[in-house]
């Protein structure tokens, strides 16, 4: 018998080439994947439509915590502008507190302004003439107010009187709307 080199011997012998390639190792699978972009172009629609579905544009704004709002049959959609929020115990302008609500209902007299809540909004006024003075744009005097329903109309009347002193005479009310409103 003759002396062979060594190596690999097994299926060496079968005529077929696939089953030679196999043998040697050489048959591994291409190092370049083909994607299916018609399957990934779907899911980006898919996922662009879901979204787009789910988008609010009427601006949704949180209701501060401690305030029941009233009802109201005839709406309208949200404006972007300051919000002041008058709870039982607190009131405060976008989020930050700025004086008691009982400290403005035990005041003797008729309803007076609110300082605290005047500077504030003079304060928002400055800025948004700052950002938009250049564009030759009136100034809105919008505000949005959340008031609890069991404030008392002393409290409601002076923070009314500020809004107008400070150049907001623009207010507007934030409620939960009826069912069957529009």
């Amino acid at each position: 018998m003759a002396i062979h080199e060594p190596g690999r011997r097994l299926m060496h012998h079968v005529g077929l080439q696939f089953v030679e390639k196999a043998v040697e190792g050489g048959g591994g699978r291409s190092t370049n994947a083909n994607l299916s972009l018609t399957s990934m172009i779907d899911f980006l629609v898919v996922t662009v439509v879901f979204l787009l579905m789910s988008f609010n544009a009427s601006g949704e704004t949180r209701v501060y915590k401690g305030l029941e709002l009233p009802k109201a049959q005839n709406t309208l959609d949200m404006t972007d502008a300051p919000i002041i929020a008058v709870s039982q115990r607190e009131i405060s302008v976008d989020g930050a507190s700025i004086g008691s609500t009982t400290a403005v209902a035990e005041l003797e007299g008729p309803p007076r302004t609110i300082p605290e809540l005047g500077r504030n909004l003079d304060a928002k006024k400055k800025t948004w003439m700052e950002i938009n003075g250049s564009k030759k744009k009136p100034f809105p005097g919008v505000v949005i107010l959340q008031i609890d329903q069991k404030v008392p109309a002393k409290v409601v009347k002076a923070v009314f009187q500020t809004c107008g002193v400070t150049g907001y005479p623009n207010v507007s009310f934030m409620v939960n709307r009826l069912a069957g409103g529009h």
